[in-house]
């Protein structure tokens, strides 16, 4: 999280030292360059059928680490108060398991891209502008790979792309009337993909995971 912080500092900074260019405050568009802290949950979903067949007990359970990625985000003010914003970026983690025996690694190079739309409504507050909204995700996955702590057995991991819904909270501040500004944004997802692992052609091991991440932004942006 410092890394968030100190790079959204910099972001800032060279924003407000940058020349005014041709931008407006009130412009339809806005692009936002930000520093993105991605904290995933992936715990086991317990509801959800899984088989198992002889990987974990009860007393096991999985997470997956946090990254900090470079996030592009365009948005479009369909009126002065509610926009519709899309993000791109891709983070790569990897998934561990908890409890007895421990996995340091059980899946690896798990590249995601997620893919994100959300409607938002802005309190117009001078150049304070705060804003909610909510929309639709789904996340493309790549590149899984079964990870080093797993038996030599397991040959092949896979964890599905899957769809879900985001809630959003945040703030863009402006720092003159040229468009130049500086966002911070918190994002919630609802996402629950569900992993494969295979010996060969059988399936030895699949549940469903409550990825459910925080996403935490922090950078210029530049509305015109």
């Amino acid at each position: 999280m410092k890394k968030i912080a100190i790079t959204a500092a910099l972001l800032a900074a060279a924003a407000v030292s940058a020349p005014a260019q041709a931008g407006d405050a009130q412009g339809k568009w806005q692009v936002k360059i930000l520093a993105t802290g991605v904290l995933p949950d992936a715990k086991i979903d317990t509801g959800a059928p899984v088989i198992n067949a002889g990987v974990l007990n009860a007393t096991n359970d999985t997470q997956a680490n946090d990254n900090v990625v470079p996030t592009l985000a365009v948005e479009y003010f369909a009126t002065p108060n509610f926009s519709i914003e899309t993000i791109c970026c891709f983070t790569q983690h990897h998934v561990s398991v908890t409890g007895t025996p421990s996995l340091s690694n059980a899946m690896d190079h798990v590249l995601i891209l997620p893919a994100t739309v959300t409607l938002k409504a802005h309190l117009p507050a001078g150049a304070f502008k705060p804003y909610v909204g909510a929309g639709v995700t789904n996340f493309f996955i790549f590149g899984e790979k079964p990870g080093s702590s797993l038996p030599a057995t397991v040959t092949s991991a896979k964890l599905d792309n899957t769809f879900g819904f985001v809630l959003q909270g945040g703030v863009d501040i402006a720092v003159n009337d040229s468009g130049m500004g500086i966002s911070l944004d918190a994002k919630k997802y609802f996402v629950r993909p569900r992993s494969h692992f295979y010996a060969g052609a059988t399936e030895v091991l699949s549940a469903k995971h409550k990825l459910d991440p925080w996403v935490l932004s922090g950078g210029v942006t530049f509305r015109f």
